[in-house]
């Protein structure tokens, strides 16, 4: 099988509320009042947690059949440590992300606990969203500008 280029697009709308857009599907990611935005959807880090989140318990569940694990019930918790000073800039201290990442596994099940206990582990290596935040991938990025330009008509 061979690689994939995956994409997603994200268009500023109004203040500080963006929709992201990938395959067709569309979510608004925005702030809350308290930080300059409008609370009309996640903030970006919602969204990531979010992210490793749902990665974990989809990868929980296609592997649960080779394990041999029958799931009745899986809820995957997801929580990070986040200063919003790293952020805001107000102490240079303080990293923007987050300084920690933890999840907390909720699964109902007949299975034995070893074979559970292998189960999540090898989720735990196999999510891709947790392989890219474990092991930081690279980010690089260009800017493309764009200057408006207005004709006068006489």
């Amino acid at each position: 099988m061979e690689g994939q280029m995956m994409k997603a697009s994200v268009t500023l709308k109004e203040g500080l509320r963006v929709e992201a857009e990938a395959r067709g599907f569309k979510v608004t990611i925005d702030e809350p009042t308290q930080m300059g935005g409008s609370n009309l959807g996640m903030t970006p880090t919602e969204l990531l947690l979010s992210a490793l989140g749902s990665c974990m318990t989809i990868t929980i569940s296609v592997f649960s059949k080779a394990f041999h694990v029958d799931i009745k019930d899986l809820k995957v918790d997801v929580e990070g440590d986040w200063n919003p000073a790293g952020f805001m800039g107000t102490d240079k201290d303080v990293r923007p992300g987050f300084s920690a990442i933890r999840f907390n596994i909720h699964m109902v099940t007949d299975a034995p606990e070893s074979r559970v206990q292998r189960l999540i582990k090898t989720a735990e290596e196999k999510c891709p969203v947790s392989d890219t935040l474990r092991l930081g991938t690279g980010i690089t990025g260009e800017v493309n500008i764009v200057t408006e330009v207005t004709t006068s008509q006489n």
